[in-house]
């Protein structure tokens, strides 16, 4: 009924964030890395507000598909209150109780995912720096 709120609320608070870092970041740091035919090229370190940028996208694309959702399924409507869960007093424990579950749960997972894409990140940067050449 209303899991997407959850998601969308962690979007615009890590697309807030997301700003409020980039803006205070400098350049980002640059890298001469040795190829395999023996000349270098040049990579910059992705910074942590792009890294960050990458769960709010993760969590706008969720939230989207999942208002999508649930407008197929007339659980979303275009007037005031929004949510058809809102208008029967009933509804209402059951769309909490989605809240607190899937919706968390959902936030939680994409958050997890993202954390295993900054490990992977690292490692490439890692190896990266393993192979630049002394200068």
């Amino acid at each position: 009924m209303a899991c997407l709120i959850v998601p969308a609320v962690q979007a615009i608070a890590t697309t807030v964030a997301s700003k409020v870092i980039q803006s205070k970041e400098k350049d980002a740091k640059t890298l001469k890395i040795a190829t395999e035919y023996g000349d270098f090229a040049t990579v910059k370190k992705v910074p942590f507000s792009k890294k960050l940028n990458w769960l709010s996208n993760l969590l706008w694309g969720g939230s989207a598909l999942l208002a999508f959702e649930h407008l197929w399924h007339g659980e979303i409507v275009p007037w005031f209150p929004f949510l058809t869960a809102v208008n029967n007093p009933s509804d209402k424990a059951e769309m909490l109780h989605e809240l607190s579950t899937v919706g968390v749960a959902m936030s939680i997972l994409v958050t997890t995912i993202w954390i295993g894409m900054l490990v992977v990140s690292h490692i490439i940067e890692k190896r990266a720096l393993k192979t630049q050449p002394a200068l």
